[in-house]
Parts: C-alpha cells; structure tokens; sequence
C-alpha cells in the first residue's frame, strides 16, 4: 500500500490522474480508490484462471480414469489385440509351454495338436472337459443326504463343461452355454428345434453369433465386438446368450438385478425370483416332495467378470435360499467328485451359493421360456435393435 503523510495546508497532485487534493490525507484516500479498482479485476481475473486450471486438471484426470477403465474393459472383453489367436492359438502356446517344460514329447504335442484341429474342422466340442450328468448325481445325493433341507428343486439333468488351456480366463460364457444346450437336448420342449444334438465347439459358437448378428440380431452389440468373435479371446455375456437363443428359434428374456436388494451388499430379490421360478410348475401340486426334479432348464447368471448356471435350489430349516451353480472354473476332477461316497459332500458344498456369497453389484439372468415361430423370431429380431433388460427393482 502507498504511504503519505497527512499535511493539512497544502494542494497535492495525484500522480495517477493529476488531479489537485486538498491535502495529504484526501491525496491518499484519491490514489488508494486507483490501485483498489485496479486490483479488484486482477483478483477476480487470478480466481478465475485458478478455477480454469483446476477444471482443466479435473478434466484431464476424469479423461486419463475413462481411458484407463475403457482399456481394461477392451482387455477384459477381448477387443483390444492381446487375444493372440483366440481359442486355437491359445491351446497352441499351452501345448508349446508344456514341450518346452518337458511334459509333453514332441509326438504328444503334434497329436493333441491333430485331435484340436479335428475338433476345430467338425464344429463339435470334443467333450474332454465334460462331465455327464451332474444334475442327475445331485438328484441322487439329495435323496439321502441334505438333512438340512426342508426343500430342493432342481433343473433338467445337465452336463457340466469345463474351461480347458484354450479358452481359460476368457471362455466361461461359452462353457455355461454348453451346459445349456446339453440340458436342452434333453428337454422335449425345446430339443426340436435344435439341429443338431451335438455340442458346438467354443469357435463354432463364436461363428454362430456372428451368423446371428448378419440375421440382425443386436446390432449395438455386434458394433461393440466390431462385427467378429471368430479368432478372438472375446468374453460374451448376457446379450451374446439372447442372441443364440433368439437365432436357434428359442424365447429368452433378460433379467437384470442392477442394485443389491438386502443388507450388506446382497440380493434377496434375485434369490426369492430364482424360487419362483422353480415353484412355478409345481404350482398344482398341494402336497410337495422334498426333492422336486423339475423339467426346467438351468439359468444362465452373469456378472462383472463371470458367468455360471443355476441347476438347482435349496431351501433350508431356517429359510435361508442357496443356489446350486456350475462353474466352468471348476474342474472335471472336482465335479467329479460328486460320484463320490467319500467326496460327495464336499462337492456339493463347492456349488452352493448363499446369499452372502452373491455380492456383486450387479447381476443379470437369462431364463428361457419356450419356442419361437418363425414370425415370432421376426419380431425378436426387430426389437433387438436396442435391447432392454427386465430390471428388478
């Protein structure tokens, strides 16, 4: 601040505009109102650059986060180059490794080689990760075991698929599919409209939703996988499993729990809708079994990351609800384990699901109801344009 004495007695000048004050205490009060109104807009201009920069620096950090989260989700959902070759080449480099390593001769390498490529040209999963009739072993199991159950249902038997060295850590939504059509196969209401009682292979899948997508179906999607799945480590999920129902002339819906419904980050909603939709064909029936094998076929359940299908439900003493699920993480040694005496109930204690152990944010189901005409697959098709999820609440 500019200091001046206060002289009565005399003029002074302003230097600033020259005009005459009386005195040195009005000349200081005249020059401080110049300096005051200048450096008002030179305050208001530095908090308004501060602000500027600050936004900048926000932005630039919400842009690096987005990219960040946009990168993982191309890793994730195999859209972003590393898939290396997708199913084949992945089973390759495994096989490679194990040479390398020595477990695997020369000799075992070009013949597991040969019996992949086999596979690979006929379109069929060669069934070594399959384990036959898990459905039916649970069924077995419940008969005298589960004391702890006041109620079980259960879908129509079902095999149980395996992630192998070629699709591990990215397959799971097409092993769940597997299981799915191999329950279909089985059910009279939809085995014919299958054409085939073969099992598809992981790239014939891949092929069959691309064939899917030219149809029409799920144009944002097929966008989003930039048209192809064939030569991909690409993850499919919900969607994916609606739209190969949809082009195999089967109804699907999608039901979509995108918030928990209960305490700690749980989903009763999702549970209690499971039951119902076990109980729904033994509404008739007054007097119920315990065991109740239903004709239903299992549900396909997603979520960030994984899928896995629900087979069955329990309904304990206390009524607490806990779901059977398949996992395609889970091995053919261990699911085997459910023809076991010795390893049964342990088994069986890997599948169920309380709901404590259901904490993801979100989870989406795909359960089928029915065939589709062919007008009606028409219709599905034109609706798929922008699909929307049933959601629950």
């Amino acid at each position: 601040m500019l200091r001046l004495d206060c002289l009565p007695g005399r003029e002074f000048e302003c230097p600033v505009c020259w005009t005459v004050c009386r005195d040195g205490c009005s000349l200081q009060e005249h020059v401080e109102l110049h300096f005051q109104n200048e450096a008002a807009p030179s305050c208001a201009e530095s908090c308004s650059s501060d602000r500027r920069l600050a936004l900048q620096l926000q932005r630039r950090e919400e842009s690096q986060q987005e990219q960040q989260e946009f990168t993982e989700l191309q890793r994730q959902f195999g859209v972003d180059g590393s898939g290396g070759g997708g199913y084949r080449r992945q089973m390759e480099r495994t096989l490679e490794s194990a040479v390398d390593r020595g477990l695997l001769s020369p000799a075992e390498f070009h013949c597991r080689r040969a019996d992949m490529m086999e596979s690979l040209s006929s379109g069929v999963d060669d069934g070594t990760t399959r384990s036959q009739g898990v459905v039916g072993a649970l069924q077995d199991y419940y008969r005298t075991e589960g004391p702890d159950c006041v109620r079980v249902w259960l879908s129509v038997d079902t095999d149980h698929y395996s992630s192998s060295a070629g699709d591990r850590g990215w397959g799971c939504g097409y092993r769940n599919f597997q299981m799915l059509l191999s329950a279909l196969h089985r059910t009279e209401a939809y085995a014919s409209v299958l054409p085939e009682k073969l099992v598809p292979s992981i790239p014939r899948l891949q092929r069959m939703i691309e064939e899917a997508w030219k149809e029409g179906l799920d144009p944002q999607g097929a966008s989003h996988f930039d048209q192809r799945l064939q030569g991909t480590a690409s993850w499919i999920g919900a969607t994916e499993i609606y739209v190969l129902l949809t082009s195999l002339r089967i109804s699907a819906r999608i039901i979509d729990f995108h918030q928990p419904t209960g305490p700690g980050g749980t989903h009763p909603a999702l549970f209690e809708w499971v039951k119902q939709y076990f109980i729904q064909p033994c509404r008739s029936s007054r007097l119920q079994p315990r065991l109740i094998q239903t004709s239903l076929p299992p549900l396909y359940l997603q979520h960030q990351g994984h899928s896995r299908s629900v087979v069955g439900l329990e309904q304990r003493r206390d009524g607490t609800l806990c779901l059977l699920l398949l996992d395609p993480g889970c091995s053919p040694l261990d699911i085997r384990k459910l023809w076991s005496r010795d390893a049964v109930s342990a088994a069986v204690r890997r599948l169920r699901k309380y709901p404590t152990n259901l904490k993801h944010k979100q989870y989406q189901v795909v359960a089928l109801q029915g065939q589709l005409t062919t007008e009606e697959k028409q219709i599905s098709i034109s609706n798929s344009r922008t699909l929307h999820a049933e959601r629950i609440p």
